[in-house]
């Protein structure tokens, strides 16, 4: 890798990071996107399925939706944000420049509905919107800008000094080097990796929030974790179905054959997100299986790419299909305000990285790739500007010797093993506190790695060591069951994870 400079760096290529790439190279600045991403669906937004929402003639409802699904923890200045620049980005940003073309129903816009919505407002595509806006806008920021993209890069560490961001350290292909940058963008995507059962990439490993609190940046919100109801698992992967296959009368029945979601929420199917999953998990665990009944609707028309997918993975969906929760998406993050201005100087975070407010304990669906591209386009203007300053960049030392065999998945092993036991879907607090124990051990092995030598994995390593940790220890100190963090009563015996 080569040193060099640039106005505005932005880490990471979802639907947060182009935008913010777009946003500061339509303002005239020298905008350098990295992301160590080597293909479309290394990327979180390109998994998304459900869609977009929009705001439509009721803003008002828009934003109590939003704030009824955070069980009232949202903040109700971000969700402003949100709701009143939602039609008007996605028309412009979207619809207009990358030349998306959503879903019609021949009178105009499709829009579908999903949980916790009080009206149809979601633009979507078949059900696999993430890739069909992700891979045009990537394209169109690639061809038709100024931006330099840097595939298979990553970020390794941050260039601060006294409350100031001054860029990062790249490196590709075991090469590294500074990157001198007037403002950094953040927008590395989600902590998927950090549970054995994720609807995100397995490159999702929370570095950006490791960087930027390990350079003293605020973070929030950490243990607010989505999990999503309905992840088809199987033993060749698991893929998400949609949100928008319940909107449309999709039921879940449990190893009896009942329909249970009555009995647990009014909504019934619709219900937010974490009562949802919550009882999923329940009726796994009481009568064997999960399915989700598409039998009452036209599935293989109305979701042809879910139907593909399903026969990809071997799943008869007419006899209904088996789902288990899954990891989804973390609500909380690098603390930012309304231009996704971090407590850091020339630091900026956007997207699943970033805590905005919006999503406070529980995100409503269809809101992530809205956030992204919302706050993107903000972040990416307020960015232009800032003068390029040369610091001494922190020391990265040589990879020598090489890591022990098979350390970096033994490691990722045994952390995935603790969240998934003590820190997710349901909590203890004595869980949590065995949780830390075991976490604060493992990250004293990685770091004992870290300062003799330097490689990604070990540094991805190291970035979900510092998330779990930051996770686990927000948990533990928020004694209210709110939303995504849900805590039990019960005691339970001591974990194979702890041993």
């Amino acid at each position: 890798m080569n040193e060099r400079e640039t106005d505005v760096l932005v880490v990471g290529t979802g639907i947060a990071g182009l935008s913010a790439a777009l946003a500061a190279d339509q303002a005239g600045a020298d905008v350098t996107l990295a992301t160590k991403a080597e293909r479309p669906e290394q990327a979180s937004t390109w998994w998304a399925q459900g869609g977009i929402a929009v705001t439509r003639d009721d803003p008002e409802q828009f934003k109590q939706d939003i704030l009824d699904a955070s069980a009232g923890t949202a903040d109700p200045e971000a969700v402003e944000v949100l709701v009143e620049n939602a039609t008007d980005t996605v028309s412009d940003v979207l619809v207009e420049t990358v030349g998306i073309e959503f879903d019609t129903n021949g009178e105009g816009y499709d829009f579908g509905r999903e949980a916790a919505h009080d009206e149809p407002r979601i633009l979507h595509i078949n059900a696999e919107t993430g890739k069909h806006i992700h891979v045009p806008f990537l394209n169109y920021v690639a061809d038709e800008t100024d931006v330099t993209v840097l595939e298979g890069t990553a970020a390794l560490e941050l260039i601060r000094h006294e409350g100031r961001v001054y860029g990062a350290i790249l490196e590709r292909d075991g090469e590294w080097a500074p990157t001198f940058a007037g403002s950094t963008i953040l927008a590395t995507g989600g902590i998927g990796a950090l549970y054995p059962r994720s609807t995100n990439p397995d490159t999702a490993t929370g570095d950006g929030i490791a960087m930027a609190a390990l350079a003293g940046a605020e973070v929030d919100d950490m243990e607010y974790v989505q999990f999503h109801p309905t992840a088809c698992h199987t033993d060749s992967g698991t893929f998400l179905v949609s949100e928008a296959v319940r909107g449309e009368g999709g039921l879940l029945r449990n190893g009896d054959g009942e329909r249970f979601m009555p009995e647990y929420h009014e909504d019934a199917e619709l219900a937010p997100r974490d009562v949802v999953a919550r009882a999923v998990k329940t009726e796994r665990e009481q009568t064997g299986e999960v399915t989700l009944d598409v039998s009452d609707i036209d599935f293989e028309a109305e979701f042809p790419d879910l139907a593909e997918k399903c026969a990809e993975h071997g799943v008869d969906w007419e006899t209904g299909i088996p789902i288990a929760p899954a990891q989804h998406f973390l609500c909380g993050g690098i603390s930012v305000d309304d231009r996704g201005r971090t407590t850091l100087d020339n630091l900026y975070a956007v997207g699943e990285c970033s805590r905005t407010g919006v999503h406070g304990a529980n995100r409503l669906a269809s809101t992530s790739l809205l956030e992204g591209l919302v706050w993107g386009q903000r972040a990416g203007e307020d960015a232009v500007g800032n003068e390029i300053e040369r610091i001494e960049p922190p020391e990265l030392l040589e990879r020598d010797p090489d890591l022990p065999g098979n350390f970096a998945r033994d490691k990722f092993r045994r952390l995935r093993r603790v969240m998934d036991e003590m820190v997710g879907i349901e909590r203890t607090p004595s869980g949590l506190k065995r949780s830390q124990s075991v976490l604060r051990r493992l990250k004293g092995e990685v770091d004992a790695y870290v300062r003799t030598r330097t490689s990604r994995s070990l540094y991805e390593l190291r970035s979900a060591s510092v998330v779990s940790l930051l996770i686990s220890r927000a948990a533990a100190e928020n004694e209210q069951s709110v939303g995504c963090h849900y805590l039990v009563d019960e005691e339970t015996v001591e974990s194979p994870a702890e041993q």
